[in-house]
């Protein structure tokens, strides 16, 4: 018997008859900033403005203007929710991920009648064609400049198709066949493709992915040092279902899509072609970004013209996320606490047992490393560490490291650290200087004029609430009586 196909829509059944982590409306919402504003109370947290909170993930079924379209959000927000999705430990959910990295399990193409991605297909050339009424993308707050699609994941080929790439952007719905993309310079693949066509002067084929299994989402977020050019982040899903992920070929555009994706979109990049992201609000606003502030519409993004769209029949699911919400917090922050595990194990193995990198850094800015220290020649590992994971993730900002008696997925006890075991004539470092994620506001030139030359540029910090190892004896913990059974007494 052969085993079902991992879907969106196989996960939603593992969870939906769990009232924590999952639940649907019937009530009317609007797209347009209402969708987001009723999530907002009810599952979004990370760095959104409170009162905000963590709660399940929500299935808007009655979405004006959009009649037999769905809208799901929030579903990876949970990191306990994304351990059940992925049959694993919550808490250690980023050495999970670093050894599917090391075993990929390559995707594979299958046959057109494999694909409930194309069961109803539209093309372009249909007088009818409008994405602004065929994709049920919502607005995050009433300043956005436009739709956004904030969960799709882009697929695509270098010009001789001997590499392909799967990657997450912000893309807004700037006209009926329109979509304004931003690519971050620098450590984007899609990127570095897209380049390569418009040196060429040629329009470059790519499908956009929406309504996905999350071991596809969360898989390509990977990025550099991790997965270098070349690797396709899809075998990371491959190998964390132990299955590989379908793939079938564009029905518009020489490229593939994603077999099961809710929604796929085919298109080109334009090349020597840009747009500006608030063309039709004028806000000067994008969209929400995951350190808590509105974006500032990009004046020049890349150019998305969309040959077809293609969805699933019987209500198919539009997947969105809230930019600043806990759900984008663990699509960036678990690839990035793998990849800091696997540069540590390979260079100071044994020193680094966990990694965290929580809400209030938007899943990128800051990280808390787990230490253990054998022997008083470790004193000073953990220093070690901080440096090692700033080298390979230049959006890292601020370095917690504590001892292996200490909780890092509570922050009540990371700060506690700083209140019992830390000094701050001793124990801080701060680099000044360095490059950092330019959504931080703080990184201005006017800010702090003499380190930051150019926006962009950030001073580090590095709090280290680790016990100097000499001195172990004097920082032990009240220890309380083991009661395996304790539980008994809640009954």
């Amino acid at each position: 018997m052969t085993e079902q196909p991992w879907d969106l829509r196989r996960v939603l059944d593992e969870i939906k008859d769990d009232p924590a982590e999952y639940h649907e409306t019937n009530e009317p919402v609007d797209p347009n900033a209402e969708l987001c504003g009723v999530f907002r109370y009810i599952g979004a947290r990370g760095t959104v403005e409170r009162p905000t909170k963590l709660g399940p993930t929500m299935m808007f079924n009655n979405v004006k203007g959009f009649p037999d379209t769905r809208v799901l959000i929030g579903l990876m927000a949970s990191r306990q929710r994304v351990g059940k999705m992925f049959h694993t430990d919550y808490a250690h959910l980023g050495e999970y991920l670093n050894q599917a990295v090391s075993k990929p399990v390559a995707p594979v193409v299958v046959d057109e009648d494999k694909a409930p991605a194309h069961e109803v297909v539209i093309k372009a050339d249909d007088p009818d064609f409008d994405l602004r009424t065929l994709v049920a993308a919502p607005t995050n707050t009433p300043e956005d400049a436009g739709p956004y699609i904030t969960c799709g994941v882009v697929l695509g080929s270098n010009m001789d198709k001997t590499m392909s790439d799967v990657t997450i952007h912000r893309m807004c719905i700037e006209g009926k066949d329109t979509l304004g993309v931003y690519i971050m310079p620098g450590g984007r693949h899609i990127g570095a493709f897209a380049e390569e066509y418009e040196k060429a002067n040629q329009p470059m084929p790519i499908t956009i992915n929406i309504g996905l299994d999350p071991a596809i989402t969360i898989g390509c977020t990977f990025e550099p040092p991790t997965t270098p050019l070349g690797y396709n982040e899809l075998g990371v899903a491959g190998a964390i279902r132990n299955q590989p992920v379908d793939l079938v070929k564009a029905v518009t555009v020489d490229e593939i899509v994603i077999a099961r994706s809710e929604y796929t979109l085919e298109g080109y990049i334009m090349p020597n072609e840009r747009i500006q992201e608030d063309i039709n609000t004028h806000t000067g606003k994008a969209m929400p970004e995951f350190p808590g502030y509105d974006g500032d519409a990009n004046p020049s993004l890349q150019v998305i013209k969309i040959t077809a769209v293609t969805h699933r029949k019987d209500n198919p699911i539009m997947q969105s996320v809230i930019g600043p919400s806990e759900e984008h917090v663990s699509m960036a922050g678990l690839p990035t606490e793998a990849s800091i595990l696997s540069l540590t194990d390979k260079t100071i193995p044994g020193k680094v047992l966990n990694v965290y990198n929580p809400p209030a850094g938007g899943g990128k800015l800051m990280t808390i490393m787990q230490i253990h220290k054998d022997n008083p020649a470790d004193e000073g590992i953990q220093r070690q560490a901080a440096l090692l994971a700033f080298s390979a993730f230049k959006e890292l900002k601020t370095v917690f490291l504590v001892d292996e008696d200490v909780d890092i997925f509570d922050m009540n006890d990371v700060v506690w650290t700083i209140n019992t075991r830390f000094q701050a004539d001793q124990d801080i470092m701060v680099l000044p200087g360095m490059r950092n994620h330019p959504l931080d506001p703080s990184e201005r030139p006017q800010y702090d004029p003499k380190s930051i030359r150019f926006r962009g540029m950030s001073s580090k910090l590095v709090i280290d609430g680790t016990v100097p190892f000499d001195m172990k004896d004097q920082f032990e913990r009240a220890k309380f009586k083991d009661v395996p059974d304790w539980e008994k007494y809640l009954k």
